[in-house]
């Protein structure tokens, strides 16, 4: 690991020095800084997608980049790991790609079986990255369409104040055919639920216009903002159809949150304040206001400047009190309290404004200045987690200046933090530093429009300055009129690396900072940055001695661990233990620790390969079992980026479903006959009576096709039903576990309870699909029995006087010492499929692809040059290439290119 100490020490004021018992110098306090982050390195995984959202029958693709230190390609991790969660918390699928060069490819297929519509959150990391705040790791929001063939499109729009108890909170809902007419007349009944428990229920009757409204007065807010609305509306012909609203972001209320320069308001100078007003979407709302004082005399005004976001200047006296009285858009008023005053304090200002440096100031309370007059203090600046700049200050006014130049720092967020010679920190301050200084990437085209389904050969050069640049890209090419999109709201590959990946909470519309350069947005950016916290650790932290210890080891590849124990419990020293990959052709031996484990290193395999891995070569080897043990899924926490979920995806996604659905009309339909033949019932857990409690919608299913190659179902769950792991003889939600409850799953099969052991005795081949629930719904089931969750096992079934060989017999009651499963592996390489229409056109299908193309790998020469071809599809109009990437000294580039179609 490289060492880094990138320091520059100042004298900004010159005074003499005064001896302090209990001060620490500054070079040792650096050193620690610098300690902390040789030993604690940022790693960072970046996402590019293909498009901003999709349709169910889809196909995701993305390409990670995987960078730390000065946002060079890392070296550290050689596996990143993407989980794909609900907007209900569940962890739907889990993907792991090898890292080659820092950078990743990726797909995830959305199949009807896994995925429905809905919010999801695609969260990429490397278990380095674990060993930091859940914060750290790469959150973005995908929303998935469902099917336009379901038979209504419903949006819903809602009013009352969540947080005002004699507010009527209401939800009104409208109900269309997908052909725009209104469903009118038509009798619906709902229900909401909250984790699978229905807390309140009832129907009505759509009006004239389509609209239904519901009444949710009198409901738990809790509830509410924790719920799942569902309708169900009755056709003409009698069918239901259902519809589901999650309301945790549906009802209005407000927060205004005020922040002073360099986090404290001090009486008696002058104090930036900044301030953020909030809806409770997360959304930005632009408000105006006055600032009061305790006699209600006004004592300043301000309004937002950009997304609910802005800033005044004010110097609070002492001992004084101050409110902030609001005026919202629809006329509402607010009153809130700012920030305590300090009487007696010392800031940090800084101001941003100048091209070439900054200009630092220190503000002194009167009171404070005497106390501390010539006393010595630190500054200290990190940008990208490592110390670029310290100086040492001396008090002699109540107020000093001095610049620094930008040049001393790369583009990106600067944390500036005042500590006292003790170490203690005084005041912070962020900054964005721009120097306008992107890699420079430029896309061209071989013609300037181009008809349906003709070549496109397009060009890429990149430079850094004047000088070609050698880069690692990936690009994306849509066709505009099926994929709409606000460019601001995009996360990017230079938004997230340079900026919100280093400060703390939600950032809305990302990009708006980096589009054409402009005083308002230079003025807009550092509002944001007074009102963001820094990511990194802290000089408490680091002074304090709190940094925590380092769990999780960088991943260098997949390792498969277990233990081999005898039966009474007591671990085998020296055992011998062999893995088996019959597809790839992999065969490996190992033995046992002192305490029974064992590793195998960097086992390469995919995720359908079939694992086996055996102790029989060991003395008394029929009195020895093997137990594998589970993989890591990092904890649940709040979604930091549930600002970004879509509320009415039904409405807003029209356009690109249908599209969706006539692209795979032709398989959709031969499904459809293959299942209107079919008589036979389907079997789930709504056949058992004592599980039709459960919610209708699992929260993950597997079905018996994809247990195909496992033998032992006791050994193949942890590993293929998602966020299910083993831990001493039972089954646990992963995530839960690592909370801290550790109250195991409750198995069924055929209707009935059955214990883990059972699982043993099941021939994979016997079963229809397997259901997991987090929640026992209306069952009752997890207060019965003391656990938590439930998993159905649902079996096909058998005919009358079928006989069980002696080969099935034996894989019912497998060896002890033998463990046959399906692990988590690398996901599966796919390519992207890009037509060619080289011969005629006469003969080909429609051609109604909304991603035109897409190539993860595109590397530029030494002379900057790179090249690639497609071709266009049916669609005319325009055509949106994104194409970013970054170089090998960690510069970051991304440009959007458009041409025509006609």
């Amino acid at each position: 690991m490289k060492k880094y100490f990138y320091l520059l020490f100042f004298c900004l004021f010159t005074a003499t020095v005064y001896a302090q018992s209990d001060s620490v110098s500054l070079t040792s306090l650096v050193e620690s800084a610098v300690k902390v982050n040789n030993s604690h390195p940022v790693e960072k995984v970046y996402l590019h997608f293909d498009k901003p959202y999709y349709a169910v029958g889809d196909t995701i693709w993305f390409k990670a980049y995987l960078t730390m230190e000065a946002h060079q390609l890392s070296e550290l991790s050689k596996v990143v790991n993407v989980d794909v969660i609900s907007d209900r918390d569940s962890l739907i699928e889990t993907v792991k790609l090898p890292v080659t060069g820092g950078t990743a490819a990726g797909s995830v297929v959305l199949n009807g079986l896994t995925y429905r519509q809905g919010n999801y959150h695609f969260k990429a990391y490397t278990l380095w990255q674990l060993n930091f705040p859940p914060s750290y790791l790469f959150d973005k929001v995908v929303t998935i369409g469902g099917s336009a063939n379901k038979g209504i499109l419903a949006s819903a729009s809602y009013s009352g104040n969540i947080a005002d108890k004699n507010s009527k909170l209401n939800a009104r809902i409208l109900y269309k055919n997908p052909d725009g007419t209104l469903l009118a007349n038509r009798r619906v009944d709902w229900r909401l639920d909250r984790n699978g428990d229905q807390i309140t229920k009832g129907k009505g009757v759509t009006d004239g216009a389509g609209y239904l409204t519901i009444e949710l007065a009198g409901t738990k807010a809790e509830d509410i903002t924790a719920g799942t609305l569902i309708t169900g509306l009755e056709t003409a012909d009698k069918q239901i159809k259902t519809s589901a609203f999650t309301l945790k972001n549906a009802f209005n209320g407000t927060d205004v949150q005020f922040f002073p320069e360099g986090g404290t308001l001090v009486a008696d100078i002058p104090n930036i304040v900044a301030f953020k007003a909030l809806q409770t979407n997360g959304l930005g709302l632009d408000v105006k206001g006055t600032i009061v004082d305790d006699k209600n005399q006004q004592v300043g005004t301000f309004s937002s400047q950009h997304l609910g976001m802005g800033k005044f200047t004010f110097a609070p006296a002492v001992n004084a009190i101050y409110k902030a009285k609001i005026e919202f858009p629809d006329g509402t008023k607010g009153t809130y309290q700012l920030p305590r005053v300090t009487n007696s304090g010392i800031t940090l200002a800084v101001n941003n404004s100048n091209a070439t440096s900054l200009i630092l100031q220190l503000n002194a309370s009167q009171t404070y200045f005497e106390k501390h007059k010539n006393q010595a203090y630190y500054i200290i600046a990190k940008t990208g987690g490592y110390v670029m700049f310290a100086a040492q200050a001396f008090l002699n006014s109540q107020t000093y200046s001095a610049t620094i130049p930008k040049s001393k720092f790369k583009t990106g967020v600067l944390q500036l933090t005042l500590l006292s010679t003790a170490g203690d920190p005084l005041s912070e301050r962020l900054v964005y530093i721009d120097h306008n200084d992107p890699l420079n990437i430029s896309l061209s085209t071989d013609k300037p429009s181009y008809l349906t389904r003709q070549k496109v050969l397009m060009k890429a050069a990149t430079k850094f300055g004047d000088k070609p640049a050698e880069a690692n890209m990936s690009v994306s090419v849509v066709d505009e009129s099926k994929v709409a999109y606000n460019d601001n709201q995009a996360t990017t590959i230079a938004s997230y690396l340079l900026l919100t990946s280093d400060i703390s909470g939600y950032v809305e519309q990302p990009n708006y900072y980096f589009g054409t350069p402009s005083a308002k947005k230079a003025d807009d950016l550092d509002v944001l940055m007074l009102t963001q916290g820094f990511r990194q650790f802290t000089f408490f932290d680091i002074v304090d001695n709190k940094i925590p210890p380092i769990r999780m080891l960088a991943e260098q590849g997949i390792n498969l661990t277990g233990t081999l124990r005898k039966f009474n419990g007591m671990p085998v020293f020296k055992g011998n233990v062999r893995l088996i990959i019959p597809d790839k052709g992999i065969s490996a031996e190992t033995i046992t620790d002192a305490d029974g484990n064992f590793i195998f290193r960097n086992v390469v395999f995919t995720d359908s390969s079939s694992v086996t891995i055996n102790a029989r070569n060991n003395v008394d080897a029929h009195n020895l079992k093997l137990t594998m043990n589970a993989d890591f899924y990092p904890a649940v926490t709040k979604q930091q980026n549930f600002a970004d979920e879509m509320p009415n995806i039904d409405s807003v996604l029209n356009v690109y479903v249908k599209n969706s659905e006539r692209q795979y009309q032709t398989n959709r339909v031969l499904k459809e006959v293959v299942i209107k033949a079919s008589t036979k019932k389907k079997i789930d857990h709504t056949t058992y009576p004592a599980l039709s409690g459960l919610s209708n919608m699992p929260d993950h299913v597997l079905d018996g096709e994809q247990l195909k190659g496992c033998n032992n179902l006791l050994a193949c769950l942890p590993s293929m039903l998602m966020g299910i792991m083993y831990r001493d003889n039972n089954f646990y939600f992963a995530r839960d576990y690592n909370l801290g409850n550790t109250k195991p799953i409750q198995f069924y099969a055929r209707g009935l309870q059955v214990d883990v052991s059972y699982l043993s005795t099941l021939d994979p081949k016997s079963i229809e699909s397997i259901e997991s629930f987090s929640s026992d719904g209306f069952t009752g089931i997890n207060k019965m029995t003391d656990t938590h969750g439930v998993v159905v096992i649902n079996l096909k079934e058998q005919p009358k006087g079928t006989k069980i060989s002696l080969d099935e017999l034996k894989r019912m009651l497998p060896e002890p010492n033998v463990v046959s499963f399906t692990p988590k592996g690398y996901v599966k390489t796919r390519q992207f499929y890009s037509p060619k229409y080289e011969v005629t056109r006469a003969v080909q299908n429609s051609d109604l692809r909304s991603t035109i193309f897409w190539n993860p790998n595109v590397l530029s020469d030494k002379l900057g040059n790179a090249a690639f071809s497609f071709y266009t599809s049916d669609g005319r109009g325009t055509y949106k290439a994104v194409i970013e990437g970054i170089d090998k000294d960690g510069n970051l580039g991304r440009t959007v290119y458009k041409f025509t179609v006609k």
